[in-house]
């Protein structure tokens, strides 16, 4: 939503003085923020790393990562006039889900990533970017403002770092010294100028290529690059096609994203349980098994999901992921029935996956 002041447009304003970015910061941890930052709107040098990752083709099928041109690396070609970008990151680790390698290393068990067991981190960071910039308003009545947070083509993790939030790790994530990488970015474009706060310059992962060395599918090709073709998060969320064959068994039991690169990653052991009551997992989704996800129907789908980050994909996604994580549990007539059982309703394409998974439990 964009929020406007009538005198918006007005000429001569002069910039917010640098100890109101002091109570912006205030705000944004009275609101549930970890930490905020300000940054201006110069991206070149990642716009050009942006563009060098799409020649190469390393997107897949997520074509919205090209079609809208240089809007993602320029922020005042998205929303006019923007000229500073308030940056906010917030942690969503909840001490309430399951241990994850506990779920990651029981093959009967349905691991889904940390950061879609809850409700959908989308609205609730949203709604907060939103109250912060309501906040500010009222303080700085011609501020006008737009708030983002993964859900436009914004590159976040770019001015997350030049807004001095963090580094980019060798997975490609965002990694604070403070809280490790569990976190969500959001921001708050708006035409005010606010003083920027330092870039992140330095990075702290050094010769470690621990995230690098226990992607299931080798996706991380070089450091700070994946190919999102090879990532089981792309395949399991973002493809809506047949999942290649060579890929199937290393996907393992994770329906629904991956999280192993940030398991290894050291910075992670000084991540902080989030308090945000929203991010508690819910209908049991941090630990349920295989069988029991397999048997939802489509309106057992719908109806728990419903305000959930898995509305990102299909029932018929769920259905193809979930079968081949059924391939990959140990060899059961429990489960070589339940997969026999769906093929008559099933699409053609959870079909494919459902015959795969019922051969390696022949």
């Amino acid at each position: 939503m964009r929020v406007r002041s009538r005198k918006m447009d007005e000429p001569g304003r002069p910039p917010a003085p640098a100890d109101f970015v002091e109570k912006i910061r205030e705000w944004g941890q009275d609101l549930g923020f970890q930490q905020i930052g300000v940054t201006g709107i110069e991206l070149d040098e990642d716009e050009r790393r942006l563009q060098r990752w799409l020649d190469k083709k390393r997107h897949g099928e997520m074509r919205y990562m090209s079609k809208h041109g240089t809007k993602r690396s320029r922020p005042n070609e998205l929303v006019e006039k923007t000229i500073s970008v308030i940056s906010a990151r917030m942690n969503y680790l909840s001490a309430e889900s399951a241990e994850p390698w506990a779920v990651l290393n029981d093959p009967d068990r349905a691991y889904i990533s940390r950061y879609a067991l809850a409700r959908d981190y989308h609205k609730v960071v949203r709604s907060k970017l939103k109250k912060l910039g309501e906040k500010i308003q009222a303080e700085l009545d011609t501020f006008g403002f737009r708030v983002f947070t993964d859900s436009a083509p914004v590159l976040e993790r770019a001015l997350a770092r030049k807004a001095g939030l963090g580094w980019f790790g060798k997975h490609s994530n965002l990694i604070s010294r403070d809280d490790g990488s569990w976190f969500f970015l959001g921001e708050i474009y708006t035409d005010y100028l606010l003083p920027p706060d330092p870039p992140y310059e330095q990075e702290h992962c050094g010769r470690c290529v621990a995230c690098m060395e226990v992607c299931p599918t080798q996706a991380i090709v070089a450091p700070y690059e994946v190919d999102a073709r090879r990532c089981i998060s792309y395949l399991t969320i973002e493809y809506r096609g047949v999942i290649p064959i060579e890929f199937r068994p290393l996907i393992g039991n994770r329906i629904f994203g991956c999280d192993d690169c940030q398991l290894v990653c050291p910075w992670n052991r000084f991540a902080k349980m989030s308090a945000e009551q929203d991010f508690k997992p819910r209908f049991r989704l941090d630990s349920s098994s295989l069988l029991e996800l397999f048997a939802w129907s489509e309106e057992d789908f719908d109806t728990r999901t419903r305000g959930s980050a898995i509305r990102r994909v299909s029932y018929e996604q769920w259905q193809r992921n979930i079968a081949v994580s059924l391939g990959n549990a140990p060899k059961s007539r429990a489960i070589y029935e339940a997969l026999t059982d769906r093929l008559s309703s099933a699409s053609q394409l959870v079909c494919e996956h459902i015959n795969w998974a019922r051969e390696r439990h022949s």
